[in-house]
C-alpha cells in the first residue's frame, strides 16, 4: 500500500461501486439458470443473464472485490451478464443464501466452505456448493486497544470482544481461537458479535477491548482505525495457536501483515487462509465459465478496487480440494491455464 493515494484510491473506488452494489436486499438477487449436464461447455452465455454476489460487511474486501467483480462482468460478456454485488455477514451466511438460491455466486473462506461441502461445523448436512476458484488469502486480524492489557488471546479472558458478524468466517476462525486458547466463546468473554464498521466504531469510543478479523490486506475498515487511533492499537501475534488450528483444518497457515499494510511500527505474525469462490452445483456452466474467466482476465481491474485482489492466482486456483471445482469453472481454468 502506497499510503494515503491508496486509501483514497480505495475509498473512491468504494463509493463508484455502490450503484452496482445492492447492500443486504432481500429475495432473489439473480436469474442464471440451471446446469444441463449433458450440454458442452462452450463459456458463451446465450441470453441476457443477471448474476447475484454474496460479499461481506461494507467496509471489508469482500465487498470491494465483489462489486468491482460486479462491474466488470457486462464489458466482459458482451453485454450478456451482469452483476449485482450485496453487503452480507459473509462466509456461513453466505453459504446458506447461495444454496437457498437467493444469490448465484458467493466468497467464503476455504475453511467455512470444507465445512459445508462435508456437513460440518455450521452445517448439519452436506451443501450443494462447489468452487469458481481459490482466490487471494483472507489475514486474520487480531486488534485490541493498547490499554486493554491483551497480549495473548488468552488474555481475553473476561474482556469486551468483537468476534464478528453473526454466521460470518471471521466468527468461526474467532471462535476456533478462544478455543484453541482454552477459553470458552460463550462464556469467558463479553461476546460482542458486530460487524466491521461497528466494531471499529466501538473500538475507538471505548466500548470494545478487541476484536478479530478475517480479511485481505489492506482493509479499508482497518486502515481507518490505524489511521486515526494511531499508537492506541495494536495487533497481537497468535501464530502459537495455529497447531491447534491446523488439528482441524489444514487449510490455516502461517503469514505475515506487513508493516506496511497499515503503517505500523513492525510486522506481525498472523495466520492465514484462502478464499474462495462458490457457486451452486446446478449453476448453468457456461455462465460459471464466463465468471470465473472474468476473475483472471479482469484481475487487474479487481486490484485497483483493492491490493487483495493481486493474489489471485491461476497457479492456485484449481487448489480447492475437498470443494469440487465446478465443471464450468474447470473448462475456463483450462483454458485460461493454456494461455
Amino acid at each position: 500500500m502506497r499510503g494515503n493515494s491508496v486509501r483514497l484510491a480505495a475509498g473512491v473506488a468504494v463509493s463508484a461501486l455502490v450503484a452496482v452494489g445492492t447492500a443486504g436486499c432481500g429475495g432473489r438477487q439473480g436469474d442464471a439458470a440451471k446446469d444441463d449436464a449433458a450440454s458442452k461447455v462452450t463459456c458463451e452465455v446465450t441470453r441476457e443473464t443477471r448474476v447475484g454476489i454474496a460479499t461481506g460487511n461494507a467496509t471489508g474486501v469482500y465487498y470491494v472485490v465483489g462489486n468491482a467483480l460486479a462491474g466488470q462482468l457486462s464489458g466482459a460478456t458482451g453485454g450478456k451478464l451482469t452483476g449485482t454485488a450485496a453487503e452480507t455477514g459473509a462466509s456461513v451466511q453466505n453459504i446458506e443464501q447461495l444454496v437457498s438460491g437467493q444469490y448465484d455466486v458467493a466468497f467464503s473462506l476455504f475453511d467455512t466452505a470444507v465445512n459445508a461441502v462435508q456437513g460440518k461445523g455450521s452445517f448439519s448436512a452436506p451443501q450443494p456448493v462447489e468452487a469458481l476458484a481459490r482466490i487471494y488469502d483472507n489475514y486474520t486480524q487480531v486488534v485490541v486497544r493498547a490499554d486493554a492489557g491483551i497480549t495473548s488471546v488468552a488474555d481475553m479472558k473476561g474482556k469486551r470482544i468483537s468476534t464478528g458478524s453473526p454466521k460470518s468466517g471471521t466468527e468461526v476462525i474467532a471462535n476456533r481461537l478462544l478455543q484453541a486458547a482454552g477459553l470458552d466463546p460463550a462464556k469467558d468473554i463479553q461476546a460482542q458479535r458486530l460487524d466491521l464498521t461497528k466494531t471499529v466504531e466501538g473500538v475507538k469510543d471505548g466500548s470494545v477491548d478487541g476484536f478479530f478479523w478475517s480479511g485481505g490486506l489492506p482493509t479499508g475498515g482497518l486502515t481507518d482505525l490505524f489511521t486515526t487511533a494511531g499508537d492506541k492499537v495494536t495487533f497481537i501475534d497468535i501464530t502459537s495457536l495455529l497447531p491447534k488450528l491446523t488439528e482441524l483444518n489444514p487449510a490455516y497457515q502461517a503469514g505475515t501483515i506487513g508493516r506496511d499494510a497499515y503503517k505500523t511500527a513492525a510486522d506481525t505474525p498472523t495466520i492465514v487462509v484462502p478464499n474462495v469462490l462458490l457457486v451452486r452445483k446446478d449453476l448453468d456452466a457456461n455462465v460459471a465459465c464466463a465468471i470465473t474467466r472474468t476473475v483472471f482476465d479482469k484481475k487487474d481491474a479487481l486490484a485497483q478496487a483493492n491490493p487483495a485482489a493481486k493474489g489471485i492466482s491461476l497457479d492456485n486456483a484449481r487448489k480447492t480440494e475437498p470443494v469440487p471445482l465446478h465443471r464450468g469453472a474447470a473448462k475456463a481454468l483450462q483454458d485460461l491455464g493454456g494461455r
